[in-house]
Parts: structure tokens; C-alpha cells; sequence
């Protein structure tokens, strides 16, 4: 058996990641999930370009599902922490980076990093 490529490995821990946040807020649904799985190809062939990019994969899908979810069903993640007013959805920080989280910018705040979610919003549903 093959060890696992860094490259490999990158990419299974950020599906898992996203996965995660996505099981916690109620909407990892069979097309849901299929985003991911896209999202995740398309990456893959991004850092095979960009091989030192490989530590912002995780960000990235987050980034690429949120989109993909903005235009087909609405915000997602919706903000935990502000109570009232407008629902808005959380932001991953850094935009290109390692260790993402997502932030509230309205807040100010770093509400969770990616792939922990769950105990961070009490789950929820589909965005708004």
C-alpha cells in the first residue's frame, strides 16, 4: 500500500472539514454534498499547479461550497452571534491562507474555525 500524498491528505481532511460544518447546520444533503465533491476536484488540480498552496486548501472549498450555496439555495453559514436584525452569513479568514475560520465581520469576531461549527452555532438550518 501507498502512503498518502501530502497533496492527498490536504484534500480528505478539508472535505472532512467542510463536511463537518455542513452535517452541524443541518444541510449536508446528496446535492449538498456533491458541491463539496466538486469543489474538491477543482482544487485538486489548483494546487497540482500551485504545489505550495496545499495548506490553503481547506479555506478554499469552504469558500467554494458557501459560493455554490449562495447561488442555489442562500447564505450559509448564518451568523450565531448576532441575534437580530438582517441574517447574514459567516465569512472564512484567512481568504488565502492556513488555519481558516469562520468570522463575522459585523460582530468582529472569529466564531469557529473550519470544521467546527457545530458546537459553535448549536446547528441551525439552510441559509436565508
Amino acid at each position: 500500500m501507498e502512503p498518502v500524498s501530502p497533496l492527498e491528505r490536504a484534500l480528505h481532511t478539508a472535505r472532512a472539514l467542510v463536511l463537518a460544518d455542513l452535517v452541524a447546520d443541518g444541510v449536508a444533503e446528496a446535492d449538498v454534498v456533491s458541491l463539496v465533491e466538486e469543489s474538491v476536484v477543482a482544487r485538486r488540480w489548483w494546487v497540482e499547479q500551485w504545489p505550495d498552496g496545499v495548506e490553503f486548501v481547506a479555506g478554499l472549498i469552504a469558500q467554494d461550497v458557501q459560493d455554490a450555496l449562495l447561488e442555489r439555495y442562500g447564505r450559509w453559514p448564518l451568523c450565531p452571534v448576532c441575534g437580530g436584525g438582517e441574517p447574514h452569513a459567516l465569512d472564512v479568514e484567512p481568504e488565502l491562507g492556513a488555519d481558516p475560520h469562520w468570522v463575522c465581520h459585523k460582530a468582529g469576531v472569529r466564531v469557529a474555525a473550519v470544521g467546527s461549527l457545530g458546537p459553535a452555532a448549536g446547528g441551525g438550518a439552510r441559509g436565508a
